[in-house]
Formats: C-alpha cells, sequence, structure tokens
C-alpha cells in the first residue's frame, strides 16, 4: 500500500501527466528543501513585463525530471546500456539541479551571500539529502558533479543541450507567451544517441537543433534579459543593499527570521559551507520573506528605503537606457546631481537610484562542451561547423550590452 501511495501523477500544463519514477524520488519531491521551491518564482520579476511568468523552480524541476525519463527510454531503445540505478540516478539529479537557488533565481545570487553560486548550494543540500536517506543519492551526486564513468548522464543533466534547458525553454516560453522560445523538446530527445560515451544528436535532427539554438538567443534578449526586467531587478538589488546599511547603522528593519539573519550577519562563501546551521536558515528562505519584507519597508522612515520599495510594489520602474557602448562616467555623474536635485537627496543617496551595468549572452559556446551531430559512418561534427541553414558560429560570439537606469523625472528631453 505504501508503494501505490507514492505512485503520484502530476498534471503538467506542458507536458500533459507527469508520473514520479520511484519511491526515493518521491520522498525527495515532499522533502521541505524541495518543497521551498514551490516559493522561488522560475523567472524572478519577470512577471513585471510579461504577467503570465509566475511560475516556479518546482515546476521547472519535475519537467526537467520528465524529460530525463524520457530521454532515458529513449537512449536504451536505441541500445544505450543505462540500469536501472543510473537512470534513477540521473533523473534525482536533475530534479535536485536547481535546489539550492535563493528568492528570485539569479536576481539575487550574489547579494545575499557573496561569491556563492546556487550550484555550489545545490551541492550542499544534495548531500545533505543524501545523509537524510542514508547514502541513496550518492550515485546522483556523482552524476551531478560528472564524476560518474558514463560521462553522458552528467551531460543530460549539464551541458549545452541538457533536460534543464530543453524544460525551461519550452516552459518559459509558454507561461510567457513569447512564441520564438518555442522548441520541440519530443523531436530533438528522439534523436539523441550516445556514441563513445558521448551524447550525440543524429544528423538528421540538425534544424531541430538549430532551432533550439536560435530560441535560445531570441529567449534571452526577449525574455530574460529584456531592459525592463534587468531594470526591475536591480532595483531589488539596490532594496538589499539599502536594508543592509540600514541594518549596520543599527535601523531596526521588520523582516521574516530567516531574512533577517542574513540582513544582520555578512556571510562569506567559507563561513556558508562551513557553518551547517546557515544553510538551513538559507533553506527557509524564499520569495515570499523578501517581497514582504519590502511590503514592510514601503513605510520605513528612510527616504531611500521608502521610495525603492514603493516604486518596485507599484512597479514605477526607473527609466531604462541600452547602448552597445559603456555609458561615460561623466554622464553618470551629471545624472546623479540631476537626482541629487529632484529628489532633495545626498549624492550617495541619490547614487541608489541610478544603476550602470552591462550584459552579455552567447547562444553557443564552441568548445569541448559542445553539440555533436552523428553522422551514419559514425563521425561526430560540432553543429557549430556542420550547421547548413544558419551560421551558428556567428551566434557563439559574445553580444554584451551597456544599460543604464535612473528616474524618469531626471530624464532630459531632446
Amino acid at each position: 500500500m505504501a508503494l501505490l501511495n507514492k505512485q503520484k501523477i502530476i498534471n503538467d500544463p506542458i507536458y500533459g501527466f507527469i508520473t514520479i519514477p520511484s519511491e526515493l524520488v518521491f520522498d525527495i519531491i515532499e522533502h521541505p528543501y524541495f518543497q521551498r521551491l514551490r516559493r522561488i518564482k522560475q523567472l524572478g520579476l519577470t512577471a513585471y513585463v510579461y504577467p503570465g511568468a509566475l511560475h516556479t523552480r518546482f515546476h521547472h524541476a519535475l519537467g526537467a525530471m520528465h524529460l530525463m525519463v524520457t530521454c532515458i527510454d529513449t537512449l536504451r531503445s536505441k541500445g544505450t546500456d543505462i540500469t536501472p540505478e543510473e537512470a534513477e540516478g540521473a533523473v534525482i539529479a536533475i530534479l535536485l539541479h536547481d535546489i539550492g537557488h535563493g528568492p528570485f533565481s539569479h536576481a539575487l545570487e550574489s547579494v545575499i551571500v557573496k561569491d556563492v553560486h546556487h550550484e555550489e548550494i545545490s551541492l550542499l543540500f544534495m548531500n545533505k539529502l543524501n545523509e537524510v536517506f542514508q547514502g541513496k543519492l550518492s550515485l546522483a551526486i556523482q552524476i551531478f558533479q560528472n564524476k560518474y564513468h558514463k560521462s553522458f548522464l552528467h551531460q543530460l543533466v549539464s551541458s549545452q543541450l541538457d533536460m534543464d534547458r530543453l524544460d525551461y525553454l519550452k516552459r518559459d516560453s509558454f507561461f510567457t507567451g513569447v512564441s520564438e522560445g518555442i522548441i520541440n523538446s519530443d523531436r530533438i530527445i528522439s534523436m539523441l544517441r550516445v556514441a563513445n560515451d558521448t551524447l550525440a544528436v543524429e544528423a538528421k535532427g540538425i534544424y531541430s537543433i538549430e532551432k533550439f539554438i536560435i530560441a535560445r538567443r531570441l529567449m534571452y534578449w526577449q525574455v530574460y534579459l529584456h531592459k525592463t526586467v534587468l531594470c526591475a531587478e536591480h532595483m531589488l538589488v539596490k532594496i538589499l543593499k539599502r536594508a543592509k546599511f540600514l541594518v549596520k547603522q543599527g535601523v531596526d528593519l521588520p523582516a521574516t527570521p530567516p531574512f533577517t539573519f542574513f540582513l544582520k550577519n555578512e556571510i562569506s562563501a567559507q563561513l556558508f559551507f562551513d557553518d551547517p546551521k546557515i544553510s538551513e536558515v538559507f533553506s527557509r528562505l524564499d520569495d515570499y520573506d523578501i517581497f514582504t519584507s519590502i511590503k514592510m519597508w514601503q513605510w520605513s522612515d528612510d527616504k531611500v528605503l521608502n521610495l525603492l520599495c514603493n516604486n518596485l510594489v507599484d512597479r514605477k520602474l526607473l527609466h531604462i537606457e541600452i547602448s552597445n557602448k559603456a555609458f561615460n562616467i561623466d554622464m553618470q555623474g551629471k545624472i546623479i546631481k540631476r537626482v541629487q536635485e529632484k529628489l532633495n537627496l545626498s549624492e550617495e543617496d541619490a547614487s541608489y537610484f541610478v544603476i550602470s551595468d552591462s550584459v552579455s549572452n552567447n547562444a553557443y559556446k564552441p568548445g569541448e562542451d559542445k553539440i555533436n551531430l552523428l553522422y551514419r559512418d559514425g563521425t561526430m561534427i560540432d553543429i557549430a561547423d556542420a550547421a547548413d541553414q544558419l551560421n551558428i558560429s556567428v551566434l557563439s560570439n559574445t553580444v554584451e550590452k551597456f544599460f543604464m537606469c535612473y528616474p524618469k523625472e531626471c530624464v532630459v528631453k531632446d
């Protein structure tokens, strides 16, 4: 009866019915570490531009798990030897690949804990779960770290053509309504093979892969790096920096206990990993902690925090300008002066309302982690060299864009 109770089916808007493949996977999903992903939005503040983008890391992890199950079945049907233990390990590795994400996903990654990436925290939580489940996640951790002898299993978890990317492109496209990001994940998975312990795509799948790379490029500029999203998320970062500054000055800011802990303490990477209590506090932190606190800070006596929080909650975002060249430092200084005058702030306080940064993207990175096309004679060629309709090598070039945000009332009209 216990087994039957854990054979759950989940109705997913992208793939239809998803079956949880094993009791262990069910128990991992039920754990508080994984349940926290329900409270972390997949796309941060992207809903400020695309109102439907309210899906969570929980959705994404389950979707990636489903694709992994499908992919393993496909590879087995083509003669690839994957044992039941290896299959479960790969499924758990992809299920937990994002378990270390903090609130608002990438937006606050370097703000709450400095110099610690979510992949490192994911591994930390996987090791903690391995203790809880008495070593049953050991193989999954080996696959996640690329320390298992079948390297293609790691490629399914983390590569330029992994189950993570196949799910998030399709899912993010669906929830944002950006049709340019739609990919045919079923077609791509059906074309996958393993040759010489390396993941490859049958040559006849070349056009599906070209479409996948183009879709990724378009989704980055249209969704992930959309100028309004960049502006909103950088305002969020400024709010947290101001809150930390005020707490250091002795100001008592209302916040949830987990968030208060990270506001009051500067946590280094070494301390985060050395003290297990800190990661436990982090495991209770999610979007709700951050935004609840921001709503309370709307009534702060501090003018900077008050304005930033009110503007973010009410979506009164800063003006943003995009350029292919870096903005002149003198220009930034002039805008800060203008903000000082308009908002009656000191130069230091005015700098919270002027943001200058850059973003970069390349749709495909040639190198060791390449997407290989497999031909009938057994030869493998990098997609960048084989693509005949699109110049994939051009898409491998890094494109950098610079932006500056500042209050709309400080815009100089021509």
